[in-house]
């Protein structure tokens, strides 16, 4: 599993011009599921976005975590995380787990930042969608639950 993070100010995902997800100041997940994800990868991901420090106290420009902050959630499924782009120039998505294998995966990573206490948003799982992002820094970076190739 794979988690494209975002520290932002603001942020948003809409469908057909309507937003179904809006959060304030906060992370924004973008998540991948491969085919051998488990629940335990879910678990330990949602672990790591709500208590990674990537908030500023002070001078130290990553002393808190999105829990210190009581900061939200915005979590959009983005299966082109997985892509494999090192042969050709098309991205092959021979990793990327089918939507029966990753819609539950990615709604128990989303159930457990839930567990945790967070407010979380989302997207639609197998929507096209239209995200808003106010990066704040820019802070991006990049979280697995396992290495991959």
């Amino acid at each position: 599993m794979k988690a494209l993070v975002q520290r932002v100010l603001k942020s948003s995902v809409s469908i057909d011009s309507e937003a179904v997800g809006v959060i304030g100041r906060g992370l924004v997940v973008l998540l991948g599921v491969a085919r051998d994800d488990t629940t335990g990868d879910a678990e330990y991901l949602a672990q790591k976005v709500a208590n990674i420090r990537v908030f500023p106290r002070d001078e130290a420009e990553f002393d808190l975590s999105l829990l210190d902050i009581e900061g939200e959630a915005l979590v959009v499924s983005q299966f082109t995380l997985m892509a494999d782009a090192r042969k050709g120039r098309r991205p092959s998505f021979a990793d990327a787990a089918p939507p029966e294998i990753a819609r539950p995966l990615y709604e128990h990573f989303v159930a457990t930042l839930h567990s945790l206490g967070l407010r979380v948003q989302t997207g639609r799982f197998q929507e096209y969608m239209q995200v808003e992002i106010h990066n704040d820094g820019p802070v991006t970076f990049m979280l697995e639950s396992r290495p991959r190739r």
